[in-house]
């Protein structure tokens, strides 16, 4: 008890608070929410407009319309999907005849409820209005019949779909996006109106809760308010200034809590932080569309900052970034047609947005959000990325040659998501050599393990995970930094080291060294313990465990442990690269039955 109690404190009072009032008020029936109701809309919601004329703008290759942008799974070719079942799990069906705060979101039956959700972001909207600009013009008439069928199976306020002020946030942004893309953000059709409307009413009441959340929940709905109040204040309807302007004071203030200094996010996730700049980046494309004041000088700067950070995690050749943290499978800007995992668009679009240079060539697929959204490819490009530690957010980022290495360390001012404290990712070529976990499914029995130390290139003592699991997203006795050295950048070699010591008083110090071609990593391990399991999650391939490591494909891992006695094995692991998609991986084991230090140099040829 004692340590939960620590536990919300360290959450903060005043976000407790906005959680425990909301549930309160849902208990007892009287949240305002409680009191809303509407009818579903009319359409026609979108109307026929004038196709681009610009040559060269890209047509999706892929049938985004039809699939969840993470997923090769895909909805129905004919006809519109089951907007109450999951489509990964046909036999799992949540009916929409109750009200959505009588279901549960991990107690309703299915095995994961954001599988019901997937089909009804809307996503799909934006490819087909794409294509609808590109000459196919039945793509109009499909579109506003799924959101008619929508409408019809998912009546306001009843139903799964309903449940969470995020999910209807995100439709909302991609409507606008819709919108924009189709360059009717000046002459939106009633229909329209009304439908974001109902999601407005949704959504206001419970902004408490997803401020509480101090996460992406907030900036998402504060983004949805700005963008749907501003669209309703600029065709008269009564509400929506305030709306709006609500809107506009919760994300300036969110971007200002939960964007650090240094541009680290709050979520300590890579996709969450996409995620967040992506939504900074739509309601920032929206204001100026709509002509309305500019964001302030901290916004905008925050926003810079974030794009950086996003820039540091992002492999310029593929696009690919470390898998740190919670990752749902969300691309709330899904224009370029290129893989999930590709993050250069989103650094494109934000640099272009808050640095007013470019991350990346002036030609490529990074650009596709840019040309849709009718904003300048700019001519002045961001200098060269060099070796930095993040932190506010506990992230050291060594560079050398065609090498990168990420130490993450604790330092938490939010919740953390994962337990992979002095995780290590090593980068070659854009090749993933020594990678992360991810997180699979928040609902699966796998769940645990994903979040949990063994998923992660650090030491595991006796076995426990680096701090106490108080529920399923929530981690207690956060640990705090020892021994910080921040990145050191020599015409040798780049260092940066950290440490922790568990509630179990068995510690944990890293020091990483990274020269072209070259990582070396020393670990020393402190305190009592019976066992300790350093591990290195590897690139999936043909690895032969040998005397002192293990060897595959140019690269070569040797162990030494001059005060320690050890053991190497090849293990399997598992990794989650997407949402809900699961594979095995080799992991080099490296077991200590006393404290001491070891050290891993990892070498690769091709360098």
């Amino acid at each position: 008890m004692r340590r939960k109690v620590e536990t919300y404190l360290r959450l903060g009072l005043p976000s407790v608070a906005r959680v425990a009032l909301y549930r309160l008020g849902l208990r007892s029936g009287l949240h305002p929410v409680l009191r809303i109701s509407a009818g579903p809309a009319s359409g026609p919601f979108f109307a026929a407009g004038a196709e681009r004329e610009e040559k060269g703008l890209h047509k999706p290759e892929r049938y985004r319309s039809t699939r969840p942008a993470f997923s090769a799974h895909e909805f129905p070719q004919t006809g519109v999907p089951d907007w109450n079942s999951s489509p990964f799990q046909p036999d799992v069906s949540i009916p929409a005849d109750r009200a959505w705060h009588e279901i549960g979101d991990f107690s309703s039956g299915a095995a994961d409820i954001k599988m019901v959700w997937e089909a009804s972001r809307f996503d799909w909207a934006i490819s087909m209005a794409q294509r609808s600009q590109l000459g196919e013009h039945s793509e109009l008439d499909r579109l506003n019949d799924w959101i008619a069928d929508w409408q019809e199976n998912c009546p306001p306020y009843f139903g799964p779909n309903w449940m969470c002020g995020q999910e209807a946030s995100i439709r909302v942004m991609h409507l606008a996006a819709a919108l924009l893309i189709l360059r009717q953000e000046n002459s939106p059709l009633p229909g329209l109106l009304d439908l974001i409307e109902q999601h407005l009413d949704r959504i206001a009441p419970t902004m408490g809760y997803a401020l509480g959340q101090d996460n992406n929940h907030g900036t998402s709905e504060a983004a949805a308010l700005f963008i749907g109040g501003s669209l309703l204040a600029a065709n008269g309807r009564g509400r929506a200034s305030a709306w709006a302007e609500r809107g506009r004071k919760a994300l300036e203030e969110r971007v200002g809590s939960l964007v650090a200094s240094d541009g680290s996010f709050s979520q300590y996730s890579v996709n969450y932080h996409r995620l967040m700049l992506d939504t900074l980046s739509l309601a920032e494309i929206w204001r100026r569309r709509l002509n309305v004041p500019a964001f302030s000088s901290r916004f905008i700067e925050r926003a810079r900052l974030a794009t950086h950070w996003l820039r540091q995690m992002t492999d310029g050749g593929t696009g690919d970034a470390p898998n740190f943290g919670a990752n749902d499978g969300a691309l709330l800007i899904p224009l370029s047609d290129t893989p999930y995992r590709d993050f250069r668009p989103s650094v494109q679009l934000g640099a272009a947005l808050f640095c007013n240079a470019r991350a990346f060539a002036k030609s490529g697929s990074w650009n596709r959000p840019l040309e849709w959204l009718d904003i300048a490819v700019p001519d002045a490009e961001l200098p060269p990325l060099t070796s930095e530690t993040f932190d506010s957010g506990g992230l050291h980022v060594l560079r050398a040659g065609h090498a990168i290495a990420y130490l993450r360390y604790p330092r938490f001012s939010f919740r953390p998501g994962q337990a992979d404290l002095l995780h290590c990712d090593y980068w070659v070529d854009g090749s993933n050599v020594l990678r992360d976990g991810g997180s699979y499914s928040y609902a699966s029995e796998e769940h645990a393990y994903f979040t949990g130390t063994a998923s992660h290139n650090t030491a595991q003592f006796d076995g426990r995970d680096q701090m106490p699991r108080l529920s399923r997203f929530l981690f207690g006795g956060w640990l705090k930094s020892r021994n910080v050295e921040p990145v050191t950048d020599t015409d040798d070699a780049v260092t940066a080291a950290a440490g922790y010591v568990d509630a179990q008083g068995a510690g944990h110090h890293r020091r990483i060294t990274l020269r072209p071609g070259t990582l070396e990593c020393r670990d020393r391990l402190s305190g009592a313990f019976s066992e300790a399991v350093i591990r290195w999650r590897l690139r999936p391939g043909n690895w032969i465990l040998t005397e002192n490591g293990a060897e595959s494909d140019g690269v070569a891992i040797s162990v030494e442990a001059p005060q320690s006695v050890f053991e190497l094995s090849l293990a399997a692991g598992k990794e989650s690269r997407e949402y809900l998609k699961m594979s095995e991986l080799p992991v080099l084991e490296i077991r200590c039955s006393s404290a001491g230090e070891i050290l891993t140099k990892v070498k690769h040829s091709c360098v």
